[in-house]
């Protein structure tokens, strides 16, 4: 059996996990993309408008957030495999 999403869930007395970027204020002021590594951080919502650099283990791919992305993690949206496929 495969384990459920619901067992696969933080325990909501540990609450969500995030990362704690220095100076958010000031790169939403000015525009600049926040370089990270730190792909299982939870996207929350003082996040919306900022840029992300996600590093996907070779490169940064360029990430704006919105408020649909609140919730889930930074990971989700910069992939790791590349696409493949026969010609």
């Amino acid at each position: 059996m495969h384990p459920t999403s619901l067992v696969l869930r933080r325990s909501t007395w540990k609450g969500p996990f995030f990362t704690a970027f220095p100076s958010l204020s000031t790169h939403l002021k000015n525009n600049q993309p926040i370089f990270t590594k730190s792909r299982s951080c939870t996207i929350l919502p003082n996040f919306v408008g900022l840029k992300f650099m996600i590093y996907n283990g070779k490169d940064y791919l360029p990430i704006t957030v919105t408020e649909e992305m609140v919730g889930h993690k930074l990971g989700e949206f910069s992939s790791t495999r590349k696409a493949w496929s026969y010609r």
